[in-house]
């Protein structure tokens, strides 16, 4: 059952199956890919996934579409429900994290203020937290255009589109910044692993 719009997590009875225990010793970590629409997030995190879970490790990607249309399927794109989606999607990420589970979070988050209170949730109880800017350009996004959403925006058919005519915000001191018009999406999830191995968390 959906998420209602004025319901909190812990009042979410599905949200308890996520309260898993982790193995004795066992590291996890939020991996949080922020980036306009199309920038390459998800594919980046579907090859960095892969990677992980070679080596053993437990991996859930928490996708922005399939979060939308379960956790928060009642909010809307105000920046106070983008907000409060972000809080949401933090919350669970730090609750795999916490439990051993690298928690990779392929989502836009375009407010600076909504990525540093994820950051606060987790720092509150020790868990990592790896911030990656997809820093890929306006120009190439709206070429891709993976969801046809900058040929919608540009025919008048859609409004409120992130970096286009509704503020993204770029962090200004993420722990990886990828520019993936110049790599392959294996490249840059190699960049993300290598930041984690750096960090020990690995």
């Amino acid at each position: 059952m959906p998420l209602r719009a004025d319901q909190s997590l812990s009042e979410w009875k599905e949200v308890d199956p996520i309260m898993v225990r982790s193995k004795a010793g066992e590291c996890g970590a939020t991996i949080w890919l922020t980036g306009l629409p199309s920038a390459g997030k998800t594919t980046v995190a579907r090859a960095l996934a892969g990677r992980l879970r070679t080596e053993g490790h437990r991996v859930e990607v928490l996708d922005g579409d399939e979060i939308r249309r379960f956790l928060s399927a009642g909010l809307g794109f105000s920046r106070e429900d983008r907000h409060t989606n972000v809080q949401r999607i933090g919350l669970v990420a730090e609750v795999l994290a916490r439990n051993g589970v690298f928690a990779v979070v392929p989502v836009i988050a375009p407010y600076a203020d909504s990525r540093e209170a994820v950051r606060k949730r987790h720092a509150s109880s020790d868990t990592p937290y790896v911030e990656v800017h997809v820093a890929t350009p306006v120009e190439v996004c709206s070429e891709r255009d993976v969801k046809g959403l900058y040929a919608r925006q540009a025919a008048g058919a859609l409004k409120g589109l992130t970096g286009v005519d509704d503020p993204y915000e770029p962090p200004v001191c993420p722990e990886v910044s990828l520019q993936t018009q110049h790599q392959t999406p294996q490249e840059s999830a190699d960049a993300v692993h290598a930041a984690l191995a750096e960090r020990g968390l690995l």
